[in-house]
């Protein structure tokens, strides 16, 4: 427990730092000729600080923070657990499923592909089977090119 008491300034004590004087540089010369040994420099690190703050905060909150912190690392595990394996099936499905399917659309659409060649290859020559007369002499033969040249 803490104790108040009041303390009353007796104006004709000749205490170090009581002085009369006016003057700025009087109350600094006093102050300054009261250091006799320079002071000890206190070398703690951060970590001695927190640990230091320990005091301060009661048990219960300390207690309630920590298992706060613990829950949440928890939850952010477990959630990093099932992204990762959500990423793992998506990916593995798309290779499995989809990159067959996709070179089989590719298959299929070259194979289309050379089918419409293809007819055009028979209507071409068609063309120049139709395209020839008979034999008549009073018509003129009209050269026909293949398609490809």
């Amino acid at each position: 427990m803490v104790k108040v008491e009041i303390v009353t300034e007796n104006e004709e004590s000749n205490g170090v730092y009581s002085s009369h004087a006016s003057s700025r540089t009087g109350s600094t010369e006093s102050v300054n000729s009261t250091k006799s040994e320079p002071e000890e420099v206190n070398e703690e690190t951060i970590l001695e600080r927190l640990a230091a703050l320990k005091d301060i905060i009661p048990p219960t909150t300390r207690y309630t923070i920590a298992s706060r912190a613990v829950r949440t690392a928890s939850l952010l595990k477990t959630l990093g657990k099932a992204a990762g394996n959500l990423v793992w099936i998506v990916t593995t499905s798309a290779l499995l499923v989809g990159l067959p399917l996709a070179l089989s659309l590719e298959d299929e659409a070259k194979i289309v592909q050379q089918e419409k060649e293809m007819l055009a290859q028979q209507q071409g020559a068609q063309q120049m089977i139709a395209g020839y007369p008979a034999s008549s002499s009073s018509q003129q033969q009209k050269g026909v090119v293949p398609p490809g040249f």
